[in-house]
């Protein structure tokens, strides 16, 4: 009896045991998915990011030639009116010439000649015809010329206007292009919210994106090449503006996740907003990263770096060469964001130090 038991309570056992390897097999399984899936989204949300970016600074682009074109518009027409105004006073001058001319009388040479004159009094009127006739032809030639650039204005107007039109027309695209990108992002946001993430999860991912953070800041700097013109920041402390205005949503040091800190500060700004360099230097990286979105790090020499992330556009490439308050990039919330905000680090031999120290 007693072994009868001992043998039902070890198939008990295993049958749990055998549960329990199941169910824990089939979490794993669940977590792959989950993972795959998660890292799909986050490929079709860097896709979106970029996207944005580049229908962003298309309308940039456009807008700035419309003001252009705009301006050339009203400058055409100044010249129109100017044009007009002076082919009306040459055709009254014109005209009052002719009415001298006709009232002086017939200017037949031949004529004035067989009157039998005196030849001083005759060389004298046909020097005064010649004259007259001489004015003439200047007016004329520059009536003419007047009428010659007047329709060129109006050549150079169509042309003007038919670029406006296209211009206009591309604006509207970029827009129905930009609001599709956006929706596509909002929806990818909305697909990543649902896959809830646990205390571990959520640790773990923001582990592996300070890791790519601090893996790709590694490689940039064997990258970059000292420059002996760009100085550090070491001398600039409390001298530096923050790269936009905006209140310090997450400050430096402060808890993140778990035993996990800002590395940097979160500035609040609204979408759009120019991201101005903290000083000079040069791009040495201008991409989307993961976890930190579209991201620009400028060398600032003696291994001072500064990074923003989360931006809505880049404005500047790899190598470009940039000057204190330049700007860089467009405030946005790229990275999978919900709010949109500036990351705003500053490194020394790759290490992060406050700010606040630099910023005032």
């Amino acid at each position: 009896m007693a072994n009868a038991t001992l043998l039902a309570q070890e198939t008990s056992s295993a049958q749990k045991l055998d549960q329990l390897k199941k169910a824990i097999n089939q979490q794993k399984t669940t977590i792959k998915q989950v993972n795959k899936q998660r890292e799909e989204l986050e490929k079709q949300l860097q896709k979106s990011d970029l996207a944005i970016s580049q229908v962003v600074k298309a309308i940039a682009k456009t807008k700035q030639q419309l003001a252009e074109t705009q301006q050339k518009l009203t400058t055409l027409e100044k010249q129109q009116t100017e044009l007009l105004k002076k082919k009306n006073q040459q055709e009254l001058l014109l005209a009052k010439q002719l009415r001298a001319a006709y009232s002086s009388g017939n200017h037949d040479y031949i004529k004035l000649l067989l009157n039998q004159e005196s030849p001083a009094k005759v060389q004298r009127s046909i020097t005064y015809y010649q004259y007259l006739n001489t004015a003439r032809i200047e007016e004329i030639e520059q009536f003419k010329t007047t009428i010659d650039k007047l329709h060129q204005v109006k050549i150079e107007q169509m042309d003007q206007i038919q670029k406006l039109e296209q211009l206009q027309q591309a604006q509207s695209k970029q827009q129905k292009e930009f609001s599709q990108e956006k929706n596509q992002r909002e929806q990818t946001i909305a697909k990543l919210s649902k896959q809830l993430l646990n205390d571990q999860q959520t640790l773990e991912k923001l582990e592996q994106e300070e890791a790519n953070l601090k893996a790709a800041l590694a490689r940039i700097a064997k990258l970059s090449q000292q420059e002996e013109s760009l100085k550090g920041l070491s001398r600039l402390k409390r001298k530096l503006s923050w790269p936009v205005n905006g209140k310090i949503r997450r400050s430096f040091g402060s808890s993140k996740q778990g035993y996990l800190k800002w590395k940097g500060v979160l500035l609040s700004a609204p979408t759009g907003r120019q991201v101005t360099t903290i000083h000079n230097g040069t791009v040495l990286f201008s991409d989307w990263l993961k976890g930190y979105g579209l991201v620009t790090v400028v060398d600032h020499g003696e291994g001072y770096m500064s990074l923003y992330g989360h931006n809505q556009a880049l404005l500047k490439s790899v190598g470009d060469r940039v000057e204190t308050g330049e700007p860089i990039a467009l405030v946005g919330q790229s990275g999978g964001q919900e709010q949109s905000g500036l990351y705003f680090e500053i490194r020394h031999n790759g290490q992060a130090v406050n700010p606040k120290l630099w910023c005032r």
